[in-house]
């Protein structure tokens, strides 16, 4: 399982012009699962997310947790893509949709996140805060 990190501002996702998650300060986690993830791969990164010390503390430096600040998490299986091979990207490594759908929504409970649609075409914004980008797998 594979997420990219972003500290942000406010971000918000649409689906056909409509808004249907939406933050303010906080994280926008974009959300890929392979074909090797479960439920406790789901568990693990929810758990390193909520405890990522990346906001500034009262002496400035990246060292505050998450706290009160919210999570809008998009699936996005194209984390998987793999372009080693050519310019077109391969998804062979992402889940399929059936395995990867109820994994996606045990992390966006576990994490108390705001959610896009899963599968939808989606259109995300943010508003970078720092800008803090950081990837991590399980």
């Amino acid at each position: 399982m594979r997420a990219l990190v972003q500290r942000v501002s406010r971000a918000s996702v649409r689906v056909q012009g409509e808004i249907v998650g939406e933050i303010g300060e906080g994280l926008l986690v974009l959300l890929g699962v392979s074909r090797a993830d479960g439920p406790r791969e789901a568990e693990r990164l929810a758990e390193r997310v909520r405890a990522l010390r990346v906001f500034p503390d009262e002496a400035g430096n990246m060292n505050a947790p998450l706290g009160a600040r919210e999570i809008l998490c998009v699936s996005q299986f194209t984390l998987y893509g793999d372009t080693r091979r050519g310019n077109r990207p391969s998804f062979v490594e992402a889940a399929p949709g059936e395995q990867a759908k109820p994994l996606y929504e045990q992390f966006c409970e576990l994490t108390r996140a705001e959610r896009g649609v899963f599968g939808a075409h989606m259109e995300v914004e943010l508003v970078g805060d720092g800008p803090v980008t950081l990837l991590l797998e399980v």
